[in-house]
């Protein structure tokens, strides 16, 4: 754990569902986009994106070739990230079912802890 400047979690199965979904050279670079959000300091945006209007909502960012792939999170006691679902976007939009399934999630997470 060493030189890690953040905590990575994942809650419940949310994040696992969406990767065990995916060809191995996309795990391979959700890995490493995970990697960076553990140890780099500050982010560039093309890596981590706040969503307006989610109160904290975050979307992790990996482009593999053409291909765009989103996972929502959100930062917990500042410096631990909550990984919750993700998906391939398809357009330039993020589509508004899945900002509230990641906002429901997100409900979902502090209910229980």
């Amino acid at each position: 754990m060493g030189n890690d400047v953040r905590e990575v979690i994942f809650f419940k199965r949310y994040f696992d569902e969406f990767f065990d979904k995916q060809p191995k050279k996309v795990q391979e670079k959700l890995y490493h986009s995970i990697k960076l959000l553990k140890t780099i300091p500050k982010l560039p945006r093309e890596h981590l994106k706040a969503l307006p209007g989610t109160d904290g909502l975050l979307e992790m960012r990996t482009q593999l070739g053409s291909n765009i792939y989103r996972v929502f999170c959100f930062f917990d006691k500042g410096n631990i990230v909550v990984l919750m679902n993700g998906f391939q976007k398809k357009t330039q939009k993020t589509p508004r079912n899945e900002i509230k399934l990641a906002l429901k999630i997100r409900e979902e997470y502090y209910a229980e802890k």
